[in-house]
């Protein structure tokens, strides 16, 4: 019975002593999947250097997007004050204008009707004057009452009022009153353009009867086109008046667009952002209002822990770097990093305080991570 007893308990600790084993070969197995030692001579062959972290500021790319857009006083909507029929018209969206270059003809019979008054008033106004200084003298003569020279005097100056209004409305429709007279009466009036630039939209055709509220032409002055971003509100702080920044269209993100920005708005929207409005450096006629724009800022971040770009390396996704444990011996460690800049890259985590004092390798890490792929593939 004893005999029975005692094999049992052997195959246990058989059994316990050889898990002990495989779980001690895991650790190992696990610890040279992150370690490696070199000899001095794989060591000096590899070009290893090493360095401690330094306190650097980097800056950091900040990403908007938003459109081109043309100011208020750049954009002007062109209407007739007195309405008519469009009489003819040559404009196409896109074409360009020249200012004072006559952009259509409109006619109707009220501006006939407005130069008769205009030249009836002004006929009979030397009536009414010589007749208001007839009375004039013969209220100081006593020979006329002083109500009919008041009459006299009313009917001359309301005249003098209503030819300063008829004139104010010709000039006003666009007709010269020094080209009107009893045998020069026109039914028509030239539109004239008020800008240098492009029509960017036409409402109207020929024959078409327009009101005075109804805009015929839109045309865009683009010598002051501006860029307007989207900015939330978390990124307002890292913008300022006179930065810098560059646009690029979607079609063509490699053609950079220097820009400065000239306005923050001071309001936000239900959607938490406001606008940004920057001013091309250089005005390029190929980017039209409307245009949908990218750009990016160099904005300025706190001061932060940095490492060589070459002291990091990239492998199955991840960042690493190696950590010098001995000499000849480097561990390999996941960090997470964020901007690089003058060949310096921003280590986000592991956090500062687990990282000071800490010698990393700063030239040759790609060597140990081939070093150590190779040796895991044996």
């Amino acid at each position: 019975m004893k005999h029975i007893i005692i094999i049992p308990l052997i195959s246990v600790l058989l059994f316990a002593c050889g898990n002990k084993k495989t779980i001690a070969e895991e650790a190992i197995a696990e610890s040279s999947e992150t370690i490696v030692t070199l000899t001095d001579a794989q060591l000096k062959n590899a070009g290893i250097a090493t360095g401690k972290m330094e306190q650097q500021q980097i800056s950091s790319i900040l990403k908007l997007n938003g459109k081109i857009d043309v100011p208020p006083q750049n954009m002007v909507s062109i209407s007739v004050p007195l309405g008519g029929y469009l009489k003819t018209t040559k404009l196409l969206p896109g074409m360009h204008i020249n200012k004072g270059e006559v952009i259509g003809v409109v006619e109707d019979q009220q501006y006939i009707q407005l130069q008769q008054d205009y030249l009836t008033a002004k006929a009979r106004i030397s009536f009414l004057e010589n007749e208001y200084k007839r009375q004039k003298e013969l209220n100081q003569s006593q020979a006329s009452s002083d109500k009919v020279y008041q009459q006299a005097e009313a009917d001359f100056r309301s005249q003098r009022v209503l030819i300063t209004a008829l004139a104010e409305k010709l000039q006003l429709a666009g007709i010269s009153l020094g080209k009107i007279s009893e045998t020069n009466i026109t039914r028509s009036v030239n539109i004239y353009a008020p800008i240098d630039g492009y029509v960017s939209k036409v409402n109207v055709n020929i024959g078409k009867y327009v009101s005075p509220t109804e805009v015929l032409f839109e045309l865009i002055n683009p010598t002051d086109i501006h860029l307007a971003l989207r900015v939330f509100e978390k990124d307002l702080d890292k913008l300022f008046i006179g930065q810098k920044l560059t646009s690029f269209t979607n079609n063509q993100p490699d053609k950079k667009h220097p820009c400065e920005i000239l306005l923050i708005g001071k309001d936000l929207s239900s959607d938490g952002n406001t606008e940004v409005h920057c001013h091309f450096e250089d005005y390029d006629h190929a980017l039209i209002p409307g245009t949908y724009m990218n750009a990016e800022v160099e904005v300025k971040s706190n001061k932060s822990m940095v490492l060589p770009a070459d002291a990091i390396v990239r492998f199955e996704g991840k960042h690493y770097v190696y950590k010098v444990l001995a000499k000849n011996k480097f561990e390999m460690m996941q960090v997470t990093i964020g901007e690089t800049e003058n060949g310096f890259t921003e280590i986000l985590s592991p956090e500062e305080k687990s990282l000071t004092g800490i010698e990393f390798v700063t030239k040759g890490a790609y060597s140990l991570l081939m070093m150590m792929k190779n040796k895991s593939e044996e």
